[in-house]
């Protein structure tokens, strides 16, 4: 995943077999090549359906532990390092085994982000944390599903690389890899070539941001793996606390201290909200009060009860601490003296709800989230699924904070208020999580999955390296840097791997979408933007279990 445009610059380039010094040339080269592209995939766009989803897909049943099953293989095909023995995806093998080696420390392991081969610290770190919010709001019906063990896996194979760049207590190794020169490649990763330089911040180079969502990711492991396996919690909970001590005790933004990753994933919202994020997360870990007095009192200097947001990312997290501190609201896991700060993050956090849900009245025109006409919350074109999938996950657990007894008091039952008047019902809130969940599973206008993979219909053309390739354990010939875009790059028939599980970028605001390789805007797809949907499968397969059996019971009464 990148923020700017340089995958659309890399792949002209590469198809001309530019190098990448030539930046003038290859933006140059890169506009006539977005030119010519539109006419051509224009001719390969999905066939045109209805303009709204339509009573079929608005009915439509979804196979929730189907989707569940596919979603943890796909973290399996990310995988970096040496795979373990009971790897299920066939197609990948072994790379990145040197990872570290120049700088002294082992580096291998952990998640490539997306299509490229190159571990970037920041969104790895918020994969596992909501990889984890999931197993802590929904691992009951994941484990009912029979994939705890899966789930478990897939939280470790991160938290384990996490431990090994956790060098120092103030040392943070945020990123294995070049994405220049990655993206000027087109290779399987057991074929990499380009560099493996690693980058670490530090006190003298500091990230807030990496070192702050790394401690939120191993606090919050750190209580799914207490029942499982108590010591290796104890040691994630050992390493979140040092590293939230690091990143709030050093203060900068990562990408300041490492001039590599800001073409890819800069920290755009600085590092204030991640600090907040981790103190929640280690409060909900410790039980300790100092941390949720952290956040309360850095609420309003560090934006915490100030921003009012409408997207929740592996950058922006405000929407996510502002849910989490509302919760203990809701909750009454508060003092006295938190009270009247809860109430403004909950405030903040009900923004965000009901701006989904477009009911928020006052605040202008982007006080509300905008909608596809099928359906789709739509924030921008760039993997806009990334935003589905955490809006449907925050949107879920807070219907769920809703409906808790505390919350609910003598009124029975506790609403979200909404911007300008009017609110939201838990029901109401709960039902927009399903809409959207549901949209990426098939139910919209072009009746397309956008989980890879699951149905009858999904894209086939990925942009990812290690699935448009042969696999390496079907040919061992090396596949050069050029020669994988000459091969194999270019052609337009579907990938020889499916990276089952993946979710892609998805439609634009008009439902449409273009399934090509080049156009990675849409197809490429992000461990991020699968995390949040583990727990919400599993849950959603055990909704749609009580409804067939109460549908059954109706049934036979009524007979």
């Amino acid at each position: 995943m990148r923020i700017t445009g340089s995958g659309a610059t890399a792949v002209a380039a590469a198809s001309l077999r530019l190098r990448p010094g030539r930046l003038g040339e290859v933006l140059a080269v890169a506009l006539l090549f977005a030119s010519a592209a539109l006419s051509s995939l224009a001719g390969a766009e999905s066939p045109p359906a209805a303009a709204g989803p339509g009573p079929a897909a608005a009915a439509a049943r979804h196979d929730y532990e189907d989707a569940l099953h596919k979603s943890l293989l796909y973290f399996e095909a990310q995988r970096s390092g040496r795979l373990p023995h009971g790897q299920r995806v066939a197609w990948r093998d072994h790379s990145g085994l040197t990872d570290g080696l120049e700088q002294g420390v082992d580096l291998v392991g952990g998640y490539y982000d997306a299509g490229d081969h190159v571990k970037f610290g920041l969104p790895m770190a918020f994969t596992v944390t909501m990889l984890s919010w999931s197993l802590l709001e929904y691992g009951a019906d994941v484990a009912d599903a029979g994939e705890l063990a899966h789930a478990l896996e897939s939280i470790k194979w991160g938290t384990d690389y996490f431990i090994k760049a956790h060098t120092q207590p103030d040392e943070l190794w945020a990123e294995v890899g070049d994405g220049d020169t990655d993206h000027y490649c087109w290779q399987r990763p057991e074929d990499m070539t380009t560099s493996r330089q690693a980058y670490k911040v530090d006190r003298e180079r500091p990230g807030s941001d990496v070192a702050g969502e790394t401690a939120a990711a191993m606090a919050a492991a750190s209580m799914v793996f207490r029942e499982h396996n108590p010591h290796y919690a104890s040691l994630l909970l050992h390493h979140a606390l040092q590293l939230f001590e690091f990143a709030d005790k050093y203060r900068g933004k990562y990408d300041s201290s490492i001039a590599e990753v800001k073409s890819y994933y800069a920290s755009v919202s600085g590092y204030h909200d991640e600090l907040l994020w981790a103190a929640l997360w280690l409060h909900r870990a410790t039980g300790r009060a100092e941390f949720l007095d952290y956040a309360v009192d850095n609420a309003h200097a560090f934006g915490g009860t100030g921003w009012a947001i409408t997207e929740f990312s592996w950058d922006v997290k405000y929407a996510g601490v502002q849910i989490l501190a509302a919760r203990l609201l809701l909750r009454g896991e508060h003092s006295p003296r938190h009270r009247e700060t809860l109430e403004r993050y909950r405030a903040k956090a009900e923004h965000y709800v009901c701006a989904c849900l477009g009911r928020n009245a006052a605040g202008g025109a982007d006080a509300n989230v905008e909608r596809s006409p099928g359906g789709m919350l739509y924030i921008r074109q760039w993997n806009n699924m990334q935003y589905v999938t955490s809006a449907a996950f925050l949107l879920s657990v807070y219907s769920g904070y809703l409906l808790s007894p505390a919350a609910a008091g003598a009124a029975g039952e506790a609403v979200a208020a909404c911007a300008g008047g009017g609110a939201a019902t838990a029901g109401e809130v709960f039902a927009m999580a399903r809409s959207q969940v549901d949209y990426v599973l098939g139910s919209n206008p072009r009746g397309m999955s956008y989980l890879v993979g699951y149905g009858a219909r999904f894209p086939a053309r990925v942009h990812h390296r290690a699935a448009s390739i042969v696999p390496y354990k079907h040919s061992r010939e090396f596949i050069g840097c050029a020669q994988g875009f000459d091969d194999w790059f270019v052609r337009k028939g579907a990938n020889p791997n499916v990276v089952v599980g993946a979710i892609v970028g998805g439609p634009d605001r008009r439902d449409r979408f273009r399934d090509h390789r080049e156009n990675y805007m849409q197809t490429e797809a992000c461990t991020y933007n699968t995390a949040p949907m583990v727990g919400m499968f599993a849950m959603l397969n055990r909704l749609a279990r009580d409804e067939v059996t109460a549908a059954a019971a109706d049934t036979s009464v009524n007979r």
